[in-house]
């Protein structure tokens, strides 16, 4: 980037010039040697840009241009259900009585917000097929943890210390052997068969007496429904094991499949995809974790009760794995999803699986002609293509979603699942208009002729974005993590 480019505030930074102004002190005056200890006081005044209030107006407005979002682009992240969140959950995020509330008040201050979240948790046990469900992990992966705790301590106290091992499928999203390991269990992995179905002989293979659980995701990160799921059932809690269900996917069988009634004991939710909370900046997310009757006792505490008339928070969890989280979850979030789920109704839930599930096949029909097609099968929310076409002549998956950005859209996941060779996972979602899915599908298949035609167009992408191809391996072996004055002509 170049030191020219008005949008970097250092470089437009003037001795003098002030964007703000600070209220009157309205409390005694103290030295900071009275509030901190003097090794933590810096001996120089930091260097920070002066610049006016338009200057640093257009600075973050520029940024915000090149900033890409669902409300910017299509975002056909694969496995991350990146759908449009609606504005009415933002609004009703808003209302005051939401908005302006402490997680420290007294119960009786904020029973309209115990009431909602008491009332999202009894709509997600509806929706799961669990018994009964908590609001408290943060996201996706915390509440992979959560429930992986669960069934540690459900096991321990029936006296199962030797169930040690967690079976992890080789399409699993890898937060599920990441969160294994750190519950303080060891991985197995069972392979995919041909069809790309988990393979019923190999699993039967890897379960014995230390199996805890199963992790599986349904249907799986390749877009395909597991049609063997209550055998797999069968099989895990045969040996006495739990099932998890990642519920990552969820937007694929929402109001048609819940993981209750497929044999799952435990399933976390993303509220922040199939229930159009926005994705940002790491965060906030929502894991809520649902369970069956015989894991409630390990629940994290509190736990939300109805208390007569009103609601409240349950301490008295003897057998209770503790506090994941502080506070009650992320508040925000969970009305989002609460509005979100009451906008729409029974019907419309149903609807974002037949529009999710039909977008997906429409477009994998569409560009199975241009790229290889290593299940040719019905997909579900999702699909994967392989680009070993393109690769042999000489234009690599990295290539393809690189040129993307030049037609204006998030590439989609790509080299994964790993047991994919040159993947390409897409996934368009519900909410995408039949033109949005042309145009995209219009740019994938000029890409395919491109690398037959002119691959170094493709090769060189992205030739239209701000910043053009990086130098890969020097990012990673030589990362900038702070701004440095001298690198301002990189």
């Amino acid at each position: 980037m170049n030191k020219n480019d008005q949008s970097l505030i250092f470089e437009m930074s003037q001795p003098g010039r002030i964007g703000y102004s600070l209220p009157e002190l309205d409390i005694p005056e103290v030295e900071l040697s009275e509030l901190l200890p003097n090794e933590f006081l810096r001996e120089e005044e930091p260097e920070l840009p002066e610049v006016s209030e338009l200057d640093i107006m257009r600075h973050y407005t520029a940024l915000s241009k090149r900033n890409h979002g669902v409300d910017s682009g299509f975002y056909p992240l694969g496995s991350c259900t990146m759908k449009y969140n609606p504005k009415i959950n933002e609004d009703v995020a808003r209302f005051d009585g939401f908005a302006h509330i402490h997680p420290l008040q007294q119960e009786e201050t904020v029973q309209g917000a115990l009431a909602l979240l008491y009332d999202l948790q009894e709509h997600l046990v509806e929706i799961t097929g669990m018994d009964e469900v908590t609001l408290q992990p943060a996201a996706g992966a915390h509440g992979e943890w959560t429930g992986l705790m669960m069934i540690r301590a459900f096991h321990e106290a029936n006296g199962d210390f030797h169930r040690t091992k967690v079976i992890v499928p080789d399409s699993a999203h890898g937060t599920n052997p990441a969160s294994a390991t750190v519950a303080g269990f060891e991985t197995v992995t069972v392979k995919s068969g041909a069809d790309g179905l988990v393979d019923l002989e190999d699993l039967k293979r890897v379960v014995d007496e230390n199996t805890a659980a199963l992790m599986l995701t349904n249907p799986n990160t390749l877009g395909l429904f597991e049609e063997n799921i209550l055998e797999m059932a069968e099989i895990i809690h045969g040996v006495g094991g739990k099932l998890y269900y990642d519920g990552a996917n969820l937007n694929a069988v929402l109001s048609k499949a819940r993981p209750g009634d497929m044999g799952f004991d435990v399933v976390h939710l993303n509220l922040h995809k199939t229930f159009t909370g926005p994705h940002g900046g790491g965060g906030p997310g929502s894991g809520p974790v649902g369970v069956k009757s015989d894991l409630i006792p390990y629940l994290p505490k509190p736990v939300l009760v109805k208390k007569g008339e009103g609601y409240g928070f349950d301490y008295n969890r003897p057998k209770s794995i503790g506090r994941v989280k502080p506070f009650y979850g992320n508040f925000g979030i969970n009305v989002r999803a609460y509005t979100y789920i009451r906008t729409m109704g029974p019907d419309g839930l149903k609807a974002v699986t037949e529009y999710a599930v039909l977008n997906a096949n429409y477009m994998m029909r569409r560009l199975a002609p241009f790229y290889d097609l290593p299940f040719d099968r019905h997909c579900k929310h999702e699909f994967v293509l392989s680009g070993k076409r393109q690769k042999k002549l000489g234009v690599r998956t990295l290539d393809i979603a690189k040129r993307l950005l030049d037609f204006g859209y998030h590439p989609p996941t790509i080299y994964f699942p790993l047991n994919v060779e040159e993947c390409i996972m897409i996934e368009p979602t519900e909410t995408e208009s039949k033109e949005t899915l042309d145009s995209f599908i219009d740019a994938m298949i000029q890409i395919a002729k491109e690398a037959e035609e002119n691959p170094e167009i493709v090769q060189e992408a992205p030739h239209t974005t701000v910043v053009g191809r990086l130098d890969e391996t020097l990012a990673a072996r030589k990362p900038v993590l702070r701004y440095e004055k001298e690198l301002q002509n990189v």
